[in-house]
């Protein structure tokens, strides 16, 4: 699991937010975002998240804190987006790893060889006074379809006497998704319009989407790519992803009803995805891996996609949860709601199965590019990512606390995803938040 001193427990920062014990960014994680600060002209360049802090990159090789690999790391870095840095490979991104946990460890701080503190914090934005932008240059989004317990769900909305399609079971699918409509969490999401065919009725009609929908998702983030028409092993796929981000897949479902056959969602999910801007690096998910078996009476995967290291710890446990803040609530100060919570580790294809299925055909992945991993849901009704499983279709709609119930998303909905990691002998690490408001649709004229 590439385990080392950067994720040991008992390290302390000198940064004294990074040791609150309900800090999503801990020394022990130290995630990767692309910030500037808020109404500045600065531009925009990498920064790592300790406590309530932005370590600025940029500000670290100007200050000469760093050498070796760990500064050509870091001046990868202070670009714009982080593509350079990605296409480094695993060998810079612990060293630059390694590097910035030594100069905020406590135990460390002020011996000889390390940065003068006061110079590390000259090296420090409060989070409140920054702005984020994407994290890379996004070059390609596909969008898996990975959990069975999602997959089973929808079947028996959609299509009662119908059963899982017999390709699931044997192969990660997926969609190519739309690069363009890919924002950051905080950003505004306008109802779409398309084509729905209302029931009862034999002719569509063009009109906003009344089913608005999210899927709680994580995003992988493809650090090195590989050359067209060479496959990617599933014992090498893993060198091959950056880190996770929080992912929304925002859905319309009555479009995606009516669209759907026979080539899959169109404008019912090009409209918009969110994703978090902070990605957790596979590194730092080191302790969080547990073993990815399949049941005995279920399709074992093929050679390419199966895999000893796969089996051992190819899965990962990371709690998610859904929450959602209605326009009342937020106006009345109330709290927002949970909807729904759960854990990656249900998810039937591993990380590095998707990554191998989605080379094996001699596809080029590219830095940058980003994956979905599809709808996470658990096995039970409460661990559903998304309003169309939670509601049984918008039948039996949840409740929010204050007399509002949501069969789907209404107009000043906002829909707020969180994920963290947590394991006894380890530091519990964070994800941030990833949160998007739903607006209402242009008129059409």
């Amino acid at each position: 699991m590439n385990l080392d001193r950067t994720h040991d427990v008992s390290a302390r920062s000198w940064l004294a937010s990074a040791n609150h014990p309900a800090s999503d960014f801990p020394l022990q994680n130290l995630p990767y975002a692309i910030f500037r600060r808020k109404k500045s002209a600065e531009q925009f360049r990498g920064g790592i998240a300790l406590g309530d802090r932005v370590i600025d990159l940029a500000a670290l090789v100007r200050e000469q804190c760093l050498d070796g690999l760990a500064m050509q790391a870091a001046r990868a870095c202070s670009q714009a987006s982080l593509n350079t840095f990605f296409s480094m490979g695993s060998q810079a991104w612990r060293a630059l790893r390694l590097a910035v946990f030594t100069l905020f460890e406590a135990s460390v701080a002020g011996a000889p060889g390390v940065a003068d503190r006061h110079v590390l914090e000259r090296c420090l934005v409060e989070q409140t006074d920054v702005e984020y932008s994407l994290p890379a240059s996004i070059g390609d989004y596909t969008d898996f379809y990975t959990s069975i317990d999602h997959a089973r769900n929808i079947v028996k909305l959609l299509r009662p006497d119908a059963s899982l399609s017999p390709n699931f079971q044997w192969m990660p699918v997926a969609y190519h998704g739309r690069v363009s409509s890919i924002g950051l969490s905080g950003e505004q999401v306008r109802r779409p319009l398309g084509q729905r065919l209302v029931a009862g009725r034999g002719t569509p009609e063009l009109a906003a989407c009344e089913r608005l929908d999210y899927e709680l998702e994580l995003g992988i983030f493809i650090g090195v790519g590989n050359s067209r028409g060479e496959p990617i092993s599933i014992n090498q796929a893993e060198e091959h992803v950056f880190g996770l981000c929080l992912l929304n897949d925002w859905s319309a479902r009555d479009i995606q009803m009516w669209e759907s056959t026979p080539l899959g969602p169109f404008l019912a999910k090009n409209f918009a995805t969110t994703i978090s801007p902070w990605i957790v690096t596979m590194d730092a998910l080191a302790p969080f891996r547990h073993e990815w078996t399949r049941p005995a009476d279920q399709p074992q995967p093929l050679p390419y996609l199966d895999a000893p290291a796969n089996q051992r710890e190819g899965g990962l446990d990371i709690q998610l949860e859904v929450w959602l803040e209605s326009e009342r609530q937020r106006t009345s100060e109330a709290p927002a709601t949970r909807l729904s919570r759960t854990s990656f580790r249900h998810q039937y294809w591993s990380v590095a199965q998707m990554v191998a299925h989605h080379a094996v055909g001699g596809c080029n992945l590219r830095s940058g590019d980003l994956l979905g991993s599809g709808t996470i849901s658990g096995p039970t009704a409460a661990e559903a990512g998304a309003l169309i499983e939670l509601t049984v279709g918008g039948r039996t709609p949840v409740a929010l606390g204050n007399g509002e119930t949501r069969g789907f998303l209404e107009d000043g909905d906002t829909v707020v995803m969180k994920g963290w990691c947590e394991r006894t002998g380890f530091a519990r690490i964070g994800f941030g938040e990833n949160r998007g408001k739903v607006i209402p649709a242009r008129v059409v004229s």
